[in-house]
């Protein structure tokens, strides 16, 4: 009988144990993260749109209503078709950009942590290769769009400007060192959500640096520190897994409390800018009631108690800096 176990007894050794891990991967991120239940289902068209992250879409459209209008202060002139080229650069920018994080924070395990909704890549929805190259495409449609801009307008100094976004697009998750884990993420939104989408649309509509009219910097600030409101949002209802994905966010370096003073200024001070421009152009007083928004969003910042609570917020947030834009492009150009 001894004889007959032995085989038996063999191959059950060989069995693992169900609590046992067969496979543990090596990067430690990935290896300690928790496993995310939806991992491995069908992906459907709702996945993908979710990736797209439409929340963030509000931030393009605001920056382009914003330069339009200032635009028309120059020769009183509404271009239209180019308004409606930029408009399409910022918003498949913005796309490409969401997918490109998507895939680069995917591959590195960091959204293995995230609170929020789950991502293509990190959730095992879509294959990386699969995501990278749906960001590539929308990269390339921002770039065919902004090379017949540039061609139409004859300003081949925005071939420059655009590998710049290009690159600072990839850059934010993406290469060895992605300065969106460094703390850098908030500087270079103000710096390309702000300045570069606001000053250089204008730029395109007015013909020259020398014509930009003083309202065009005015609402590129202002653009720019709600867009750095609707990133700091986003961060601080990840700073518990992005500490513990190794990620440096401003809020992980700052803390919550900071971040949530931070927040209040970057939503406050663009409303302190339109009142400035009200006197002005009475019209800019109407973006008071946006501040109800931002007020909304503040309250949310510094009461909430589950970081889900935050997506309320970033939302608000982008949806006040959509009517912020609106209300400026009707002070300029009505």
């Amino acid at each position: 009988m001894s004889a007959l176990r032995c085989p038996l007894v063999a191959r059950t050794a060989k069995k693992k144990h169900p609590t046992q891990h067969p496979h543990r991967s090596g990067n430690p991120q990935k290896r300690n993260a928790p496993r995310d239940p939806s991992a491995g289902r069908r992906t459907g068209v709702g996945d993908w749109i979710g990736a797209a992250r439409l929340r963030t879409l509000p931030l393009a459209v605001t920056s382009v209503l914003i330069c339009t209008g200032a635009g028309t202060l120059y020769d009183g002139t509404l271009h239209w078709a180019l308004a409606l080229g930029c408009l399409a650069v910022a918003v498949f920018m913005q796309i490409g950009v969401n997918f490109a994080n998507d895939y680069s924070d995917g591959i590195r395990g960091t959204d293995a942590y995230r609170v929020g909704p789950a991502r293509l890549t990190g959730a095992g929805r879509a294959k990386p290769r699969t995501v990278l190259i749906v960001a590539l495409v929308f990269f390339a449609l921002a770039a065919l769009i902004g090379l017949a801009l540039v061609i139409g307008t004859q300003h081949w100094w925005l071939l420059l400007v655009g590998v710049c976004c290009l690159l600072a697009g990839w850059f934010y998750t993406g290469g060895k060192r992605p300065y969106g884990y460094y703390g850098f993420g908030e500087l270079f939104v103000f710096v390309f959500f702000g300045l570069v989408a606001t000053i250089g649309t204008t730029w395109i509509q007015a013909g020259s640096f020398w014509t930009l009219p003083q309202e065009a910097w005015f609402g590129a600030v202002a653009a720019g520190l709600l867009a750095c409101a609707v990133l700091l949002a986003n961060n601080l209802r990840d700073i518990v897994p992005d500490r513990a994905a190794r990620k440096r966010t401003l809020t992980v370096l700052i803390g919550r409390r900071a971040s949530q003073v931070l927040f209040t200024v970057f939503v406050i001070v663009p409303f302190l800018i339109s009142a400035l421009l009200a006197l002005f152009y009475p019209v800019a007083w109407l973006t008071m009631l946006a501040l109800l928004g931002g007020l909304s969003a503040i309250l949310i910042v510094w009461t909430y108690r589950q970081p889900r609570e935050l997506l309320v917020a970033l939302s608000v947030t982008s949806l006040t800096s959509l009517l912020y834009g609106a209300v400026l492009f009707w002070a300029f150009a009505g």
